[in-house]
């Protein structure tokens, strides 16, 4: 009786301590984008006049178990159990075929769309014009563009023919035959957005394309790109997928602004942001906002489309804010630091 007693506690701690398919997801850090991060400011703007700043506009982030980490029944069942934490099958974070590096450039490249976009909506709620440029998207590693040309390079123009669009690139580059060069003009994406650029040229040779057309080609992905009359730069590292741009934006305008958004209060939120200021939904909701209420915030901008899951599990004291648009979170800063809570769009459970 014994031995067999002690033989089910065995295989019981084995079961437990057996990996599972599931990831973990815990509520993780807010950024300030008024402040530093590390020692630099996440928004260094130059070639306009900028403000001091007071109070709080935090995006938020949710923290992940990485694609090589093994979960056991024993976390899982403790993740479960947890209030403030998610466990969720492996495949939603680390989808079956792509890699760790690929979900992670993914993540980057979202995060640098995001910003770019956050850019574009302020500086047009701004009233400025936003002009869009051709610029290298990518260059493929081992093909004749690589270390001539760079990621975020401005092409004015290929041969000596201006380029407006990115597919004009292609038709022009295709024009020669594998081995002959291609000059481009370029401003190197250090000047990409400083009025009176120089502008470099560089001559690539072409190859022969490994594909059925056996096109010439130099390796690179053209891309169009929004042209700012000022820069703004975002500078921050370790985090990816767009729905920083809320408050990228938000960030941008009140340092761009003598009107101090926040009367000194302390505000996050979170929430995707196109061109023209629309803000979109976001995964991991609840643990946003409880990494908000853990980091001291009073209110949370919530996108319309997020409400019903939010109101589901509010963290006491943190108050959220329902917006859908770069204009609707503007007059809700503008309540919040004339005292105006009542008038505040909140969001209902649902």
């Amino acid at each position: 009786m014994l031995t067999s007693t002690l033989l089910l506690i065995a295989l019981l701690c084995v079961g437990m301590l057996m990996p599972v398919p599931y990831a973990e997801m815990s509520p993780g850090p807010t950024v300030n984008t008024l402040s530093e991060n590390d020692g630099r400011p996440v928004l260094q703007i130059s070639g306009h006049k900028t403000y001091p700043t007071t109070g709080n506009l935090n995006m938020t982030t949710v923290r992940v178990t990485g694609s090589d980490y093994s979960m056991n029944l024993l976390e899982a069942i403790s993740g479960w159990l947890s209030s403030d934490d998610q466990v969720v099958p492996k495949a939603i974070l680390y989808p079956s075929g792509q890699t760790a590096q690929q979900v992670d450039q993914e993540n980057a490249e979202e995060f640098t769309q995001s910003q770019d976009s956050a850019k574009a909506a302020a500086i047009k709620e701004l009233g400025y014009q936003v002009g869009m440029q051709v610029v290298v998207g990518t260059v493929i590693k081992g093909a004749p563009a690589e270390g001539r040309l760079h990621a975020g390079d401005v092409i004015k123009a290929v041969d000596g023919t201006a380029v407006g669009r990115p597919e004009d690139v292609a038709k022009l580059v295709t024009k020669h035959k594998p081995g002959q060069d291609v000059l481009f003009a370029i401003v190197p994406v250090g000047d990409a957005n400083k009025p009176g650029a120089p502008v470099r040229q560089v001559t690539i040779k072409t190859v022969k394309a490994q594909d059925s057309t056996g096109k010439a080609r130099v390796g690179i992905q053209a891309e169009a790109a929004h042209q700012f009359p000022f820069t703004v730069n975002v500078q921050l590292a370790d985090v990816g997928g767009p729905s920083a741009g809320l408050m990228f934006s938000l960030g941008i305008i009140d340092k761009l602004t003598p009107t101090d958004l926040t009367g000194g209060k302390f505000v996050a939120g979170t929430g995707t942001i196109d061109d023209n200021g629309n803000v979109g939904p976001i995964g991991g909701i609840a643990l946003k906002i409880i990494a908000a209420r853990n980091a001291g915030a009073q209110y949370f901008l919530t996108p319309q489309n997020n409400c019903g899951a939010a109101a589901k599990n509010t963290p006491s004291g943190l108050k959220l804010v329902k917006v859908s648009n770069l204009k609707e979170a503007l007059g809700a800063l503008a309540d919040i630091r004339e005292g105006k809570t009542a008038d505040l769009p909140s969001c209902p459970a649902g």
